[in-house]
Formats: C-alpha cells, structure tokens, sequence
C-alpha cells in the first residue's frame, strides 16, 4: 500500500493552492483529480473575473486555471484519479489500472460543490434535452465550442445565473428570461439591472417554474407569477444555484480536513485558493 504524508482529494483552487503551501513548507503533498485535467470549475468560465484575489490580476476562468496547473508543475498531482471512498486513513482509489489503496498521514478534501439539478428541484414536466445546469453549459460553451439553444430560460438569479448570460452572450445566446421565486434576486440589486439595461435580458422576480414543455427538445416552459399561470416558449432551460457541496465522502465521518466549496459558504475561486493556503499552514502546525 502506498503511504503518503498528506493527501488532497479535489484539484481545483483550494486544492491546489494547499498542495503547494504544503511544498513551500517542506511537506510533500499528493493531490488525487477525478478530472482529466486540474483546475476545478473556473477551466470552463470563460468571462473576466478571475485571479485577482491570488495573484493580483484579472484572467478568465480557464487562465485562471491554467496558472494554478503550472503553479503546481512540480507536484505530485494526479489526474484521473478517484477517490471511491476513506476508512481511516486510507483511501480507496480508482484510476485507469484499476482499484488501489494509499495510507494518508493527513487528508485535506477540497472537492468543491455543485449546482443543484433539475431531478433535485421537483420540476414537473417532460424531460426534453436542452436542460442544464451552468456548469453543464459552460462545458458545452468553453470545452466543446457547442451551442446548445438560442433563447433559454434560466432559473435563479445568484452571481452565477449572471455568469449563464456571460456564458449564452459569448456564443450569441440571447435568454428570453431570468425567473427567481423570491420577491428580489439573490445577487446585489445593481445585478437585476445589467441584466436588463446592458444584456437585454428580463428578470422577472415573484416566479416560479411549474413544468418544462416539450417532446424532444425544450419548447416552452409553465411559470406561476404573482400567482397567475403563463406559458413562455424558449428553448432550453439552464437551473442555477442552489449549491450542494460534494461531500459524498464524509457519510462514514472519515478523519479530514475541508477547505474551499466543500463546506460553508459559497465562496469565490480566489477565496478558496486563500483558504487552501490557509488550510495547509494548519496541517504544517499540527492544528488540522
């Protein structure tokens, strides 16, 4: 079995930032991605936004990403690898030779979170395609150079349903509408108003989403606003927010250390990269 002093399950920002703390402290670190390639979600965000609380400067999700890869070039990261569940100290993992295990003096878990999805949301309705998360079309957007619809909807109004029309405004995507149940959006106010003045994209607040329409792809999608029922046809549907960290490997309470997305509140990539530094001077003094 393969003993290490530290290992770090997820290569995103936090991940990646605690494995080269941890170098710069003299303790070598394995981090093991399910992923191809390391990075973490920012890989698919291609707006501006990125990088300025790290290394003080403005990038797309996939520079961002890219500068934490060669950030850790000289670290024992490995991709293609996951962890299929902890016992103790000793994690189970598969990679494209199989089933191993590998002993940890220490496990740090930064494996992020995720958006919530249509089957989570109890939406009724026919289950056509064109229905995503935004992470879902970013990867469509960023990685596969695809347009999945012309006119969605999207469902939410969190700082990530802003990212949704950056993302369908890259490919000439225009939203028919943004729907949010509460009375005000999630994000900041001046939000509602981009969205509207600069994008062109209604916000439509005190909405709900009943049902999705169509046979094989999305054709209209049932709202209740302001308790009267409307039909609005789109083509596709994009569920936003409602974040739910991946924490599958905590449900036998393993001994480890969270850093980033995984746990708390939602935060910005630049502060999981902080809190993985942070997180990695801990283990250093003995105290995570």
């Amino acid at each position: 079995m393969e003993q290490r002093d530290v290992v770090i399950i997820g290569g995103g920002p936090a991940g990646l930032s605690a494995a080269r703390r941890l170098s710069e402290l003299g303790i070598a670190a394995t981090v093991l991605e399910r992923e191809q390639q390391a990075g973490g979600a920012p890989r698919h965000c291609g707006h501006l936004g990125f990088g300025w609380e790290s290394h003080r400067r403005i990038w797309t999700g996939p520079r961002f990403a890219e500068r934490l890869r060669t950030d850790s070039a000289n670290l024992d990261l490995r991709t293609g690898h996951t962890v299929l569940g902890i016992d103790g100290n000793v994690l189970r993992v598969l990679n494209q030779r199989g089933i191993s295990e590998m002993a940890a003096g220490k496990i740090i878990l930064a494996t992020g979170t995720r958006e919530t999805p249509r089957s989570a949301r109890l939406v009724g309705g026919s289950r056509p395609r064109g229905v995503m998360t935004t992470g879902a079309l970013q990867a469509h957007v960023y990685l596969q150079n695809f347009k999945p619809f012309e006119r969605p909807v999207i469902i939410g109004s969190e700082w990530v349903s802003f990212s949704a029309i950056l993302t369908c405004r890259h490919i000439g995507v225009r939203p028919v509408a943004m729907i949010e149940a509460k009375d005000r959006i999630s994000a900041p106010r001046p939000g509602g108003l981009l969205a509207r003045l600069i994008y062109g994209v209604p916000v439509w607040t005190g909405t709900r989403l009943i049902a999705i329409d169509g046979r094989t792809g999305v054709e209209a999608v049932e709202i209740e606003r302001h308790g009267r029922h409307a039909r609005i046809a789109c083509d596709g549907v994009i569920f936003t927010g409602e974040w739910a960290p991946e924490a599958a490997l905590l449900v036998n309470r393993p001994k480890v250390t969270l850093a980033g997305n995984v746990h708390g509140d939602l935060k910005t990539s630049g502060a999981c990269w902080r809190e993985g530094r942070a997180i990695a001077e801990q283990v250093a003094r003995g105290q995570a």
